[in-house]
């Protein structure tokens, strides 16, 4: 896989019998040194991490998390070319336990005769636990210094023990920025502008999507083309498709595209909203999970400050499936719609949290007798069902009778806000407890 950016590369060494043959572009843009590389400066800015550890001569073993073409490859050649370590690269999609076992082995080796090993593993996350913990031993005792690079969350891909050895670093997206600066780079090693207007420029940044490989890979392509005048972005997007978006629906973006989803709901947001429901409908998420999803919305989020909620929710997930795609999504972007902007409230949710933890701390207590029925004769003897008050007879259908076990303090667990529905529900509670106070609490009415 190609390393990115930077400035003109000498050329590579072939094998003797085989002659120099081309090069891909991002090949040849492959950075000399750290300061080269364009982006990422929360890791090699100043005093970013990578920058402290080289200027402290203290380079520790690292994991790089990021998407795909953020340079985690490039800053491992560096890092080890700035230390003088020597650079071993593998895969842990091609390599198993004996390939380790020949790279721990000839690491041994360059460490008895004063040479250190800097050991990058490409998507470490496919190496399983076992694995993983074949590198302590020489992690610990100084034979290598690892730097791992996945595209997958760290925190759940790989074990504590090589986590805890570690640091983390997190690459990010290039920004448009950068994609414009790394573009420049690419034109000034061409010796020619791309043939693209303003508007065809930026639509091939969009279709990079962040990744300066795939931005490199499309440079090298529209450069090849030879055109009267500029493109404009239609005559481009005939030429070129565009880049799936990046988007792994069991993996870590799906719940980062549903965390915003969600969140932009609860923020009352349906522009923002409706955006990340179409980006997972176009990384290819099944509309059902989304339906259940948005369903919980309701549940959660709006309640009963808008009651009608749910049941739209669960009306737009079965019209979905009686029309199926993709009609059947419209109906689910309206219900988005509609919670964004439905009045919210969590005071349900609060109240059923808080219900179970005082049903776990009290949960041998029994009902009052009062309330219970008494089908025998022991049972009416024991004083079951003595002294109930039947709602329905006494003034305003209420007795305000305590309902809660003898022994246990009345609580209150749901709290309306005043906000939709709720303000109804608020005066409704409200009314209650001053009848029950006016009642005693207890007794009939």
């Amino acid at each position: 896989m190609a390393d990115l950016f930077g400035s003109d590369a000498p050329p590579a060494r072939a094998a003797p019998d085989m002659p120099d043959g081309p090069r891909p572009l991002a090949d040849r843009l492959r950075p000399q040194a750290l300061a080269e590389v364009i982006g990422q400066p929360q890791v090699i800015g100043a005093n970013a991490p990578l920058t402290v550890m080289l200027e402290s001569g203290s380079l520790s073993s690292i994991i790089f998390w990021g998407p795909p073409g953020t340079g985690k490859t490039t800053i491992a050649r560096l890092l080890a070319h700035e230390t003088k370590l020597h650079f071993e690269q593998i895969s842990a999609i091609f390599s198993g336990v004996a390939d380790l076992k020949k790279v721990f082995e000839a690491a041994r080796q360059r460490r008895r005769a004063g040479q250190g090993t800097l050991l990058f593993v490409d998507e470490i996350h496919r190496f399983n636990k076992a694995q993983q913990d074949g590198f302590l031993p020489h992690m610990e005792d100084g034979t290598i210094i690892l730097v791992g690079a996945t595209t997958e969350n760290p925190s759940f891909e790989l074990n504590a023990a090589l986590l805890s050895r570690a640091q983390v670093l997190v690459l990010e997206r290039l920004s448009l920025v950068e994609l414009e600066e790394l573009t420049a780079r690419a034109e000034a090693a061409l010796n020619r502008p791309l043939p693209l207007n303003a508007q065809a420029r930026a639509a091939l940044f969009a279709m990079a999507d962040g990744d300066g490989r795939a931005l490199l890979n499309l440079v090298e392509q529209v450069a090849a083309w030879r055109v009267e005048a500029p493109l404009d972005t239609a005559a481009l997007s005939a030429r070129l498709m565009r880049r799936a978006a990046k988007y792994d629906k069991s993996g870590d973006e799906h719940y980062n595209l549903i965390s915003a989803l969600h969140k932009s709901v609860r923020g009352s947001d349906p522009d923002a909203a409706l955006y990340w429901y179409a980006r997972m409908l176009e990384g290819g998420e099944d509309p059902r999970y989304l339906a259940r999803r948005i369903t919980r919305m309701a549940v959660e989020d709006i309640g009963l400050a808008d009651p009608q909620a749910q049941g739209l929710c669960l009306e737009a997930w079965q019209t979905y499936e009686r029309l199926g795609s993709p009609e059947g999504e419209l109906a689910l972007s309206q219900a988005v719609v509609y919670l964004a902007l439905a009045p919210k409230s969590n005071a349900g949710y609060a109240a059923y949290k808080a219900a179970r933890r005082s049903a776990r701390t009290n949960g041998s207590a029994m009902p009052p007798r009062h309330i219970l029925n008494a089908p025998t004769s022991l049972m009416k003897d024991q004083g079951y069902g003595t002294g109930y008050a039947y709602d329905h007879d006494a003034e305003d259908a209420f007795s305000g009778q305590d309902y809660f076990p003898e022994d246990m303090e009345r609580e209150q667990f749901y709290s309306p806000v005043e906000r939709g529905f709720e303000r109804d529900l608020a005066k409704r509670v409200e009314y209650f407890a001053r009848l029950r106070a006016k009642r005693g609490g207890g007794g009939s009415a």
